[in-house]
């Protein structure tokens, strides 16, 4: 067989990214994608709307059925890449086949945090990042009626909600004082809170889970403090953590996550790395740190294919960005949120407007008159006005009052911004 051009270790966003990107280039060149997983490529944040039975396997494709023949590729599903043989350029399976490249992209994603509690091997015990996870989760759900989700973080409250709306009773730990604590300030988490108390979800925070008792299947957990909560069915959602295991294994750089340039090139010729395993440029926080979310990985993988392919591209940096919607109530955050009004001795400015009887509320944190960041809560609309106001870095002191106020429109802004951010899509 003819060795691919292209090698590619994963199949998600940004290895879909880089097909994409690759076949602009190179029409003909072989790429071969291998995925431990067995499945056509899949919206990882869909899982939880799976398990509520919002949507079916069909909707949750990232790609149509044909994606793959469209496209020329070669396929290797549910098989398991062990190593990375970096100076013979080819990549080893599980079942011992060895695969060469001239050009190889890493994007292995992340996996989930598992902490140390006695007890994990239980039956009624889960994680919750692959669809697998929602396959066996669903299927365990008609023998429980409570839950105890550990993590109070995007994942878990996307799954304490889709229980709740099974009838589960509910109860999610978190070891920090708040819910949505690395994404929300403490106002907003508030908000968030109330809509879930009201539909009967329970709030621990300040506390973890040391052990998970039963016999062979759950009956409870026990947290930190020696108290005890009784159910059929825990969830470890914690968090992700970058899939380096690989890449170290093969002399590529690691830290957090694999560490990339602005070509999304790691320091071994020709071995490329894209989305959730790499540490992303963060235009904000000017630092390199794991960014986890789906659009980045997109876009670090489109810049990896156009390089591999032989096309200059850069990726811009990443932009924290998460938008969410729990039983109906929208959230969006993006950039720096968790300063308060405090934070101006640093050179920062604090806007908020609070409307809490109607559930509204909006941050703005600004810095040498550029917005740094943003919280909106039960009235996001036109909320990508903001976010393009950070990504060009745009000066906003005559009109900075009028962004947290509500409805938000083009019209707060002025005239040549309003042309150039109507062509945007904001």
């Amino acid at each position: 067989m003819k060795m691919p051009e292209y090698v590619i270790i994963g199949n998600s966003a940004a290895a879909i990214g880089a097909i994409e990107a690759i076949r602009k280039k190179d029409k003909e060149a072989g790429i071969t994608l291998i995925s431990d997983e067995p499945y056509h490529t899949y919206s990882r944040p869909l899982i939880t709307y799976f398990l509520a039975n919002k949507v079916t396997w069909q909707q949750m494709l990232y790609r149509p059925k044909g994606f793959y023949r469209q496209n020329k590729i070669e396929t290797k599903l549910g098989q398991k890449v062990t190593k990375i043989e970096a100076k013979k350029k080819e990549v080893v399976l599980e079942n011992g086949e060895k695969i060469s490249f001239n050009k190889l992209l890493i994007a292995t994603g992340g996996k989930p945090f598992i902490p140390p509690i006695k007890g994990l091997d239980k039956k009624g015990v889960f994680t919750f990042t692959t669809f697998d996870d929602a396959k066996k989760t669903q299927k365990f759900l008609p023998e429980v009626k409570k839950a105890v989700v550990l993590g109070g973080g995007l994942i878990g409250l996307k799954l304490a909600e889709a229980l709740a709306q099974k009838w589960i009773e509910v109860t999610v730990v978190e070891l920090a004082d708040r819910v949505l604590s690395l994404i929300l300030d403490e106002a907003a988490s508030q908000l968030v809170e109330l809509v879930f108390i009201e539909n009967k979800v329970k709030f621990i925070t300040g506390q973890s889970v040391k052990e998970i008792i039963g016999n062979e299947k759950v009956k409870g957990v026990i947290l930190d403090n020696g108290d005890k909560i009784s159910c059929e069915l825990v969830i470890i959602a914690i968090g992700v953590i970058p899939r380096t295991k690989l890449a170290q294994e093969a002399g590529i750089r690691v830290d957090r996550g694999i560490i990339v340039d602005e070509f999304q090139k790691t320091n071994v010729k020709d071995i490329y790395a894209a989305g959730d395993v790499t540490e992303a440029y963060d235009l904000i926080l000017k630092t390199h740190r794991p960014i986890p979310i789906l659009p980045n990985a997109y876009l670090q993988g489109q810049v990896a294919g156009l390089n591999m392919a032989g096309k200059s591209a850069t990726y811009p940096g990443s932009l924290s960005m998460n938008s969410v919607t729990f039983f109906g109530y929208p959230v969006i955050s993006v950039g720096l949120t968790s300063l308060t009004a405090e934070s101006s001795d640093n050179g920062f400015q604090v806007l908020t407007k609070k409307k809490f009887a109607q559930r509204i509320y909006r941050k703005l944190v600004l810095k040498d008159d550029c917005v740094q960041g943003f919280i909106s809560a039960g009235n996001v609309d036109r909320s990508g006005i903001i976010t393009n106001l950070i990504k060009e870095k745009v000066k906003v002191s005559k009109f900075k009052k009028k962004l947290i106020e509500e409805p938000l429109g083009l019209i707060v802004l002025p005239k040549n911004l309003r042309e150039k951010f109507l062509k945007l899509g904001s």
